[in-house]
């Protein structure tokens, strides 16, 4: 019979009908075990022919033919790649197959052919399987209708989440990626006490790549595990140190050998400049990429480019698109691990109902037997005087009021089982068995027994499989890659508040003003006030030093710009301080190669260490200053030249001048020696280079002085010091002096956000004894927090009535 049908028609079904297939018969993996039907196939074959942890392994064609031959009628070719996969510990972050030979590599090195490699399963592969004997899953015919298989396999483990899994089907794809199986466990956990989705995405924090690395922003993981898409940025963890930048982890799925090439090409197309060599030092132990820079040149500068230029830094899209009921659907983290816990109570029920069906059946055995055994003398009496086992069966059945089972059972008792010892066995057995029968019921009606059971379960695996995360995530997103050369070279005000925010604002936008002035919005504060302002330039390097004694780097232009009222970014956006860890001093330091950092803390210990020191930034930060005891904290650092003299300021107003080569130089890591001795009560504020003729002080109420720096007589270090300036109700304490002559200018902050920028020659040089002049207005409750110091000549001028 031929019919006629429109060709649309026949395409539109026939498509659909192809495309069903390949969603379900290959592409996607089940929300339940969070396998394909290869991968699935594979590990039961590997069940059925007993190759498990324990036992030896077996060649990968020999699974490769029992896979295609009894279950997956495709490609061998097809089915040794998915096998390989699962043992590839940079593929699976919790590998199923443990396998001998090569395997291929991270470089991406093919495998070698299936007759040279072995394969076994791993222990949390039979994880996987565990309990399939006991009915927990349905079975349907292989594609010969020869052989059963399972439809799923009744995983224990959140397999989907933990290994992830990718693939494109016809209309659409899917790529989920693995986690850390901690986080996951706890997740499921919290899911069973009934806690929400804010604090399921507190405990887990992101994916956990198999090849670690840094994944940039949180916004992709709260964008995927909310709606089922997102886009996350990784990075490879990267060192800048003496010798170059060395590479230890890399993104998920770029091989090294990709990441090299795409280094050669960016330095041959001029992208990255300042590189000199890329060498592959990996080993056994780890992964090490060692790029060598030539001389002079700026390390995180170059890593910024690997990160823009290369494949360093790369995406990975989620799509968690995963079979639910033979449907394709887009899930966040919540609906997943609620499928997935679905399917394990439904799995515990069956096991359980499975368990409960045997017990009952044994029961009804050894309770014949028991029977038996209490009249056995009449049993054995009546059984010598039957002839055929068909009479005897049905006299017990008659004697003793049982059934057929149960008379098969006594007939098949063997004469061992009338020992004492052994009567006293079954009667034991029969007791347990009951016990369990009750137990099997109860968690049968039991919703919250059904849970405890999983929880004791995630529990297990924990303990068995759970390890710390690879991959790093930091908090916030980080700041595009600008190039260098782009950026305006201009002057700008860089402010840090006590809370941490950073910004960088034109210095123009400071307009300059008469002395004494009420000043105008330098940044919008809410219980916040700035506790440091420095003048720079966009290009300048500069070294943030933090009250724990470590510095780190950035440019002026890496820190966001923002106008007069904004308060900026917090600074932990930039640099990876640690937990309460606050910045106390940035110094603008272009020619790391020359000159000392000098330092002290508020205790009046100094240090001077060469500059040179810190050439060789690191992400992390280095220690740059040990204190001596914890009390005490970092809260200035100068630049010096090596034959300048500094003066060390205190809170109450007392000063003291020497020379820096009294304070030998020292490494990073040592400790200081004694700056100044304190009066009690007092504490060190301030430190500056007496290089310039006179020296302004500021107090807290917006007072300050211009001080001819002979009056500061030179003495040696560890003494008191003399009075610079007379601090009383009326001018308040010293927040800091600075050395400066007539071209200067000056720009203060107060603690309600208010700025005033005055050229020096408008404060008076008078003595040190002095309480000095007003600098700026304050209102009620309003302080002098901040200030610094620049060389004049940029912005317009206006009354500062």
């Amino acid at each position: 019979m031929i019919a006629d049908i429109p060709v649309e028609k026949d395409l539109k079904e026939s498509y659909l009908t192809y495309a069903m297939s390949v969603i379900v018969g290959r592409a996607l993996p089940d929300v339940r075990d969070g396998l394909k039907p290869v991968h699935r196939r594979i590990l039961y074959a590997m069940h059925e022919l007993g190759n498990t942890s324990s036992a030896p392994y077996k060649k990968s064609a020999r699974i490769v033919g029992e896979t295609m031959g009894k279950y997956h009628p495709h490609g061998d070719a097809a089915i040794y790649d998915s096998l390989v996969r699962m043992a590839q510990d940079f593929s699976l972050r919790y590998t199923l197959v443990d396998g001998q030979g090569n395997f291929g590599s991270i470089d991406g090195d093919a495998p070698a052919a299936m007759r040279y490699t072995e394969v076994r399963m791993k222990k949390i592969a039979e994880e996987m399987l565990e309990d399939i004997e006991k009915e927990t899953i349905n079975f349907i015919p292989n594609f010969d209708g020869s052989l059963k298989e399972p439809v799923v396999l009744p995983a224990k483990i959140p397999n989907l989440l933990i290994n992830g899994s990718s693939g494109i089907a016809v209309g659409m794809a899917t790529n989920i990626p693995p986690h850390n199986i901690n986080e996951i466990c706890d997740a499921l956990t919290a899911v069973i006490d009934g806690k929400g989705e804010e604090d399921v995405l507190k405990i887990v924090k992101g994916p956990d790549f198999p090849t670690g690395g840094l994944i940039v922003g949180r916004a992709g993981i709260v964008s995927a595990y909310k709606t089922g898409k997102g886009i996350i940025k990784v990075r490879g963890k990267a060192e800048v140190g003496k010798e170059g930048i060395v590479i230890t982890e890399i993104p998920y799925q770029v091989t090294k050998t990709k990441i090299i090439e795409d280094i050669v090409n960016a330095v041959k197309a001029g992208k990255i400049e300042g590189i000199a060599d890329v060498q592959d030092r990996s080993d056994k132990s780890g992964m090490e990429l060692h790029i060598k820079l030539k001389k002079h040149t700026d390390g995180e500068a170059v890593l910024k480019k690997l990160y823009a230029y290369t494949s360093l830094e790369s995406t990975f899209g989620v799509i968690n698109v995963a079979l639910v009921g033979k449907q394709p659907k887009l899930m966040g983290l919540m609906e997943m691990l609620n499928e997935f816990l679905n399917f394990r109570r439904e799995v515990v029920k069956k096991r359980t109902a499975f368990l409960l069906k045997k017990a009952e059946e044994r029961a009804h055995i050894v309770e014949g037997l028991v029977i038996a055994l209490n009249d056995i003398d009449n049993v054995v009496s009546f059984l010598r005087k039957t002839r055929v086992v068909e009479e005897a069966a049905e006299g017990l059945k008659a004697m003793l009021k049982i059934d057929d089972a149960q008379a098969k059972a006594i007939l098949d008792m063997k004469l061992q089982k009338l020992i004492g010892l052994e009567q006293e066995k079954l009667k034991s057995e029969y007791d347990e068995l009951r016990k369990n029968i009750e137990s099997y019921k109860s968690i049968l009606e039991s919703r919250e027994k059904v849970d405890g059971i999983i929880k004791q379960e995630l529990d297990e695996i924990k303990k068995k499989y759970g390890d710390g995360r690879r991959t790093e995530i930091s908090s916030e997103e980080e700041g595009e890659f600008v190039e260098e050369s782009l950026v305006e070279d201009k002057e700008v005000v860089i402010t840090v508040t006590s809370k941490g925010y950073v910004k960088r604002t034109d210095l123009g936008e400071y307009r300059k003003q008469g002395r004494g002035g009420k000043g105008v919005i330098g940044i919008g504060v809410d219980e916040d006030v700035v506790k440091e302002v420095i003048i720079a330039t966009n290009k300048s390097h500069l070294l943030v030093f933090t009250d724990k004694g470590k510095v780190y780097w950035l440019k002026a232009y890496e820190i966001p710009e923002a106008d007069r009222y904004g308060k900026g970014k917090p600074i932990i956006n930039l640099i990876h301080v640690e937990e309460n860890e606050k910045v106390v001093r940035i110094v603008p330091a272009n020619g790391l190669e020359t000159g000392w950092a000098f330092f002290l803390t508020k205790k009046g210990i100094t240090k001077r260490t060469a500059m040179e020191e810190f050439s060789n930034p690191r992400k992390g930060g280095i220690r740059a200053f040990t204190l001596r005891e914890e009390s005490d904290g970092l809260i200035e650092v100068v630049k010096t030249s090596g034959k300048d003299d500094v003066i060390i300021a205190t809170k109450k107003g007392m000063a003291i001048r020497f020379g820096e080569e009294e304070i030998r130089e020292v490494g990073r890591s040592a400790a200081g020696v004694i700056g100044i001795r304190l009066r009690e009560g007092d504490e060190v504020v301030s430190l500056t280079v007496c290089n310039k003729p006179t020296v302004l002080t500021v107090t807290t109420k917006g007072y300050g002085k211009r001080t001819e720096r002979e009056e500061y007589r030179k003495q040696g270090r560890g003494g008191t010091g003399v009075i610079n300036l007379r601090a009383t109700e009326k001018n308040g304490f010293v927040v800091g002096v600075r050395a400066i002559d007539d071209k200067d200018e000056i720009i203060i902050i107060t603690s309600k956000g208010k700025a005033i920028r005055i050229p020096a020659n408008t404060i008076s040089v008078i003595g040190r004894a002095t309480q000095g002049v007003r600098l700026i207005k304050l209102e009620e409750g309003e302080e002098v927090t901040s200030f610094d110091v620049f060389e004049g000549g940029s912005g317009q001028e206006e009354s500062g009535a």
